[in-house]
């Protein structure tokens, strides 16, 4: 029976690890702190010059 148990969890497993690459995640992508300095110079650069 452990046997058993024990390949059974594994499968399961597997498929949830394989159900949840398949799914699409709600999350936005992780921006780091370096690159949002980065975009709020430019955004800044962008709005001076357009003034």
């Amino acid at each position: 029976m452990n046997r058993k148990k024990k390949i059974n969890s594994i499968l399961k497993a597997k498929l949830k690890k394989a159900n949840a690459k398949l799914s699409n995640s709600n999350k936005e992508r992780y921006i780091s702190k370096a690159e949002r300095a980065k975009l709020e110079a430019a955004e800044q650069e962008n709005s001076e010059t357009a003034s």
